[in-house]
């Protein structure tokens, strides 16, 4: 696992898919595309403000471009569209903090702190610079740092990302080994967004760790009962199943797993009868 859940205005929230890592994330590749676009805006980007100046209209603009190149994947392109928006205005910081985003795709930590933290400087209150910096941190192993920025963000009254913050805050001290803190976290994060699969996933993770089967069991069955379900949320709710003596629901379960993910690692290791993997 190595990428998850930028933010930025307008800026899609990257969501998780994939496997499950080691950290519990229900992810093993990062999609950036909510709602995505499949070309080149149909439309031109909204009319700036007649009152801002002529620089910061042309950075919106090139802004607005760039975060359509990057929902395409088209990284250089997007990276160039920052560019110029930064030409006209270097002091834009939805710019910077896009340019944070895409230096991050391409795995360039040092790049992406330095856009991130230029950003934070012209604007030291945008809570979504704040959580994506945070989240760059995070994966570079410095936790206490990334953890004072995910602080800072839900510090910020008016955050509207407070859940997406409190998940990914809830990761990163699972990978820091703080799990007591992360399932505190979690549990905060899930009581604003209970629908949201990666934070049930992981507080079944974590109670299931705990052997506090029937919590785990609370979790990911709302999940597997939904559309969200997969083969690692379903081979989970087998072991959990499995715990708890429920060979009804196991082996429904376990039906739609080999139904309907004949080919994943979970399916083969259900065939076996390995429930420790």
């Amino acid at each position: 696992m190595s990428k998850a859940f930028p933010s930025a205005r307008r800026l899609p929230t990257q969501l998780l898919c994939g496997a499950v890592a080691a950290v519990l994330l229900l992810s093993g590749c990062i999609n950036t595309r909510n709602g995505v676009v499949q070309t080149k805006p149909k439309e031109a980007p909204a009319a700036a403000d007649p009152d801002e100046n002529t620089g910061r209209q042309r950075a919106k603009l090139r802004t607005e471009l760039a975060i359509a190149y990057f929902e395409q994947n088209q990284t250089t392109v997007a990276l160039e569209e920052v560019r110029q928006a930064l030409i006209s205005d270097p002091t834009f910081a939805d710019a910077y903090n896009l340019r944070g985003l895409i230096y991050m795709r391409l795995d360039n930590p040092a790049q992406a702190e330095d856009s991130f933290r230029r950003a934070i400087a012209l604007d030291p209150k945008n809570p979504d610079v704040l959580h994506n910096y945070g989240w760059l941190l995070c994966q570079q192993g410095r936790y206490a740092d990334g953890q004072q920025q995910f602080v800072a963000a839900l510090a910020i009254p008016t955050y509207a990302g407070r859940s997406k913050t409190l998940m990914t805050e809830g990761v990163c001290q699972i990978k820091a080994g703080q799990n007591q803190e992360a399932e505190r976290t979690l549990t905060q994060a899930y009581e604003l967004d209970a629908g949201n699969p990666i934070i049930g996933y992981n507080l079944a993770s974590l109670n299931a760790q705990r052997q506090n089967w029937s919590r785990a069991q609370f979790y990911i069955r709302r999940i597997n009962n939904g559309s969200q379900s997969s083969a690692e949320t379903l081979w989970l709710g087998i072991k959990v199943e499995r715990q708890l003596g429920n060979k009804e629901a196991m082996d429904q379960l376990g039906d739609q797993l080999t139904r309907r993910f004949p080919d994943s690692k979970e399916a083969a290791a259900f065939g076996r009868g390995n429930f420790n993997d």
